[in-house]
């Protein structure tokens, strides 16, 4: 399986619960395809460089996932559907990346 670190930009008018649910939406998506979340990072309500869809702030989500690309195909399909994302990137981790990961989450066990 592949590693890849997902950040989305939740919109911000979304209450504590409501954010929470839709965090959890993407972590179950993630899972029912036999993926799994190594690391999630809730970065909070910033400022954007330039509005979208008419928002000058948005929730910050970073997630650190394994899984196969039928995850990955699933998950951006999700994110483009939902109306309370207002952005959404993924990279796929090379080697070096890796490295410096699994040291990280090892530190923190």
């Amino acid at each position: 399986m592949r590693k890849y670190e997902t950040i989305y930009i939740i919109d911000p008018g979304m209450e504590g619960t409501a954010l929470d649910g839709v965090i959890e939406k993407y972590n179950g998506l993630i899972h029912s395809y036999g993926g799994k979340v190594l690391k999630q990072d809730r970065w909070g309500a910033r400022n954007l460089a330039y509005p979208l869809k008419k928002k000058n702030q948005g929730f910050y989500v970073y997630t650190l996932w394994e899984g196969e690309n039928q995850t990955l195909i699933e998950l951006e399909r999700a994110f483009r559907i939902d109306e309370n994302i207002l952005r959404h990137l993924t990279v796929v981790l090379e080697k070096k990346q890796l490295i410096a990961i699994e040291k990280e989450l090892a530190a923190q066990v």
